[in-house]
């Protein structure tokens, strides 16, 4: 039961971050687009991990997925896109941090564990 709550708040967080990077931007990626994008990643994650693949690849396999169906959604420049991904990235790495610092929650980033569990 465990694994399925990190797993739909992965999901969550990461479907959060790019709709807030869209919402700075003034991009309207909507909400269900976001959660679909954090789906895809953190399911493409989650399966590269189950296939008991090495850190760095868990980590590495879900980028392309995330930019390709964030510049499809997003229907924006090269420029725009490459823009909103950064934020989305910043945004991603200032949730994990207090989520794996004080929650001890590693599955955004999971190569990058702040705290010993």
């Amino acid at each position: 039961m465990k694994y399925l709550f990190d797993y739909l708040l992965a999901i969550t967080l990461n479907g959060f971050s790019y709709y807030i990077a869209s919402f700075f931007l003034d991009n309207e990626l909507a909400f269900w687009q976001a959660l679909l994008i954090g789906f895809s990643v953190v399911t493409l994650g989650a399966l590269t991990e189950a296939a008991g693949s090495p850190m760095w690849l868990i980590v590495l396999v879900p980028f392309p997925v995330g930019m390709f169906l964030l510049y499809t959604f997003l229907d924006e420049t090269l420029a725009h896109w490459f823009l909103t991904y950064g934020i989305t990235l910043a945004i991603y790495t200032v949730i994990h941090i207090p989520m794996s610092y004080f929650f001890k929650f590693h599955s955004l980033i999971p190569a990058w564990k702040l705290k010993k569990a």
